[in-house]
């Protein structure tokens, strides 16, 4: 599967798990530890196989999204620590959910149209077979594993500065 199609198979998963935990009428816990494992896994693939690879076709919009990255590994981190009860925990997830919404319109629609273009379909399924395998390998780790605890640092910081050197 193509690198692009990999990537929006996977917004779509994130976001039928975002309207599951604003649905639900039970304790949505498991489905938020399930987001973050799949949005852990998602952007360490980005970060480490995508963005470096196609950084020089849109190098703005890719170090923007390494910052959308930041952002939202912070705004899980603090939804992680909410309870269900608490008054704060829809807010966070409506929070999170626009965080994402933003970053996948982008990419989806002024990103992977210039990959596209730029790398051709067979570069894309050759780099789309590493993701795939890269993110199984991510998501049984989980978010705790995949990203730095406390909020002073990001995974996104560590592999901006990777590509930056």
């Amino acid at each position: 599967m193509k690198a692009t199609k990999l990537l929006e198979q996977q917004h779509r998963k994130v976001k039928a798990t975002f309207a599951q935990i604003e649905s639900t009428k039970v304790d949505p816990t498991s489905l938020v530890r399930e987001l973050a494992n799949e949005l852990a896994a998602h952007m360490a693939i980005e970060q480490q196989l995508f963005y470096p690879t196609v950084r020089e076709i849109k190098p703005d919009l890719v170090d923007e999204s390494y910052e959308e990255h930041s952002v939202a590994e912070l705004a899980l981190k603090r939804l992680l620590r909410t309870s269900p009860q608490d008054v704060a925990f829809k807010a966070r997830v409506v929070v999170l959910k626009e965080l994402i919404e933003h970053h996948v319109e982008e990419e989806e629609s002024e990103l992977f149209p210039a990959v596209e273009k730029a790398l051709g379909d067979a570069k894309l399924e050759a780099l789309g077979t590493k993701m795939a395998k890269q993110f199984e390998d991510a998501k049984k780790q989980g978010f705790d594993a995949l990203v730095p605890s406390g909020f002073a640092k990001t995974s996104a910081d560590e592999f901006e500065q990777l590509v930056q050197r």
